[in-house]
């Protein structure tokens, strides 16, 4: 390969075993410390693989033990410029052997694909990171400015004792960070034959996890008893989960679709939106959920005896919130609650926007350009939410950037938390290629 990744055959060759092994170790975060399994083995390996190198490694464990973190720095050849984050996070959420086609934590090659739990979130993109990292520290590869590589605990849970905690109790580990890459972006959404976009997130919803409560008078189940705290909680939290959260168009979601539309054809400017987002595929589902507010029912928790009626009954709501519209969300889920049913957050992050422009933006689009001539990047906004949450409190510009080439009937959006978690292979090695070159000239 000509230019100035020329020789990156060592990272490319080396990217899938690390992926592999990385899959291999299980990370499962369930939220509950009771039953998570921690990072701690996972932040072991990588920290090996950096010290194997001679990359000078700090290792911690956040918030609660097992926790592992592994940071590790590259000087660049402008010690005045801000330095660039580069971060994944090590867990992965819970799989069940018995659905999957292979056992989720094999890190098995078959049919052009990794299989795995985090093969797509984000076991491929630590690889990637590190992959390139090792190079560059073996070749003494010198790139422009300072990068810190950040391989963390606790994502799948919100950060808080990952990210969060680390920009809390340990900023100075992230000194001089101006700007940062991580999760979920640089991946190929193909519009015409030989005609990519590569979609880099500049934006991210705001997560807010929420207890409802009830609270009524207790009493025997064979008796008429209206005051019941389980109805009431029941018909409030169906009124909220049916409930539809007015459009809302921000500029990064305007953007994107301006963009798809130029190169489709398709029309967003009309009056049924979301039937022309439901045209582009499996990414509308992410797409269609950055146009409003959503709140998503996910847990119920009452009662104790078959005869009981209890006096409290509890939900959970995943609530993913627009830029801009915390206060005037509130307002309506209040009125959608009424004065029976409470409610507290049991997260509440904020999102997170920045520009599609500057000089780093540009050099995504020519690492791209270079491994794809004629694709183009586009920004866009996500639906979930990602550490970038943590590392903008440090002020630090965040992108999504985690490069991926893949086929065109590949639904990536239902591999996040979905069975038979996979990534092609020769999108992680072209993604090992983009990076390598982005990081060369960031």
């Amino acid at each position: 390969m000509e230019g100035p990744t020329a020789g990156t055959s060592t990272a490319q060759d080396e990217v899938v075993g690390l992926a592999s092994d990385l899959i291999r170790i299980d990370s499962t975060n369930t939220g509950d410390p009771d039953t998570l399994v921690g990072e701690r083995a996972a932040a072991e390996y990588v920290a090996g693989k950096l010290g194997e190198v001679g990359f000078e490694v700090t290792y911690l464990e956040s918030g609660a033990p097992g926790r592992g973190n592994v940071i590790a720095r590259l000087p660049g050849a402008d010690p005045q410029r801000g330095a660039l984050l580069v971060h994944g996070h090590l867990d992965v959420v819970p799989a069940d052997a018995a659905e999957w086609s292979v056992h989720p934590f094999s890190g098995a090659v078959q049919d052009g694909y990794l299989w795995g739990r985090g093969a797509v979130d984000m076991k491929d993109m630590l690889a990637m990171t590190l992959a390139v990292a090792r190079r560059f520290r073996r070749e003494g590869v010198i790139p422009p400015r300072d990068l810190v590589f950040a391989f963390l605990a606790d994502e799948e849970a919100g950060g808080l004792v990952g990210s969060h905690w680390l920009v809390e109790h340990c900023p100075d580990l992230f000194e001089g960070c101006t700007e940062a890459v991580g999760e979920v972006g640089g991946f190929s959404l193909t519009v015409r034959e030989g005609r990519r976009l590569y979609l880099v997130e500049t934006a991210e919803k705001g997560i807010a996890w929420m207890r409802l409560r009830a609270r009524a008078r207790a009493g025997h189940g064979s008796m008429v008893h209206e005051d019941n705290a389980v109805t009431a909680l029941c018909e409030a939290v169906a009124r909220l989960g049916n409930h539809r959260f007015p459009l809302v168009m921000t500029e990064g979601v305007r953007e994107f679709l301006t963009a798809v539309g130029e190169e489709t054809g398709l029309d967003f400017s009309g009056e049924d939106l979301d039937g022309a987002v439901a045209k582009l595929g499996g990414l509308a589902r992410i797409i269609g959920a950055t146009l409003r507010d959503t709140a998503n029912p996910t847990m119920l928790d009452a009662g104790y005896k078959a005869n009981v009626i209890p006096s409290t009954a509890q939900a959970v709501v995943d609530c993913r919130v627009l830029p801009g519209r915390q206060a005037a969300f509130e307002r309506e889920v209040d009125e959608l609650l009424g004065p029976d049913v409470t409610r507290e957050w049991v997260v509440n992050l904020p999102p997170v926007q920045t520009t599609f422009d500057g000089d780093l933006v540009a050099a995504m689009d020519a690492a791209i350009q270079r491994e794809d001539p004629g694709a183009r990047t586009i920004p866009y906004m996500l639906s979930g939410g990602t550490d970038a949450k943590a590392f903008s409190r440090l002020g630090m510009r965040c992108f999504g950037f985690a490069p991926l080439r893949l086929p065109p009937d590949l639904d990536f959006a239902a591999l996040f938390h979905g069975v038979d978690e996979r990534v092609p292979i020769d999108g992680l090695v072209f993604g090992t290629r983009v990076l390598d070159r982005f990081l060369r000239s960031c």
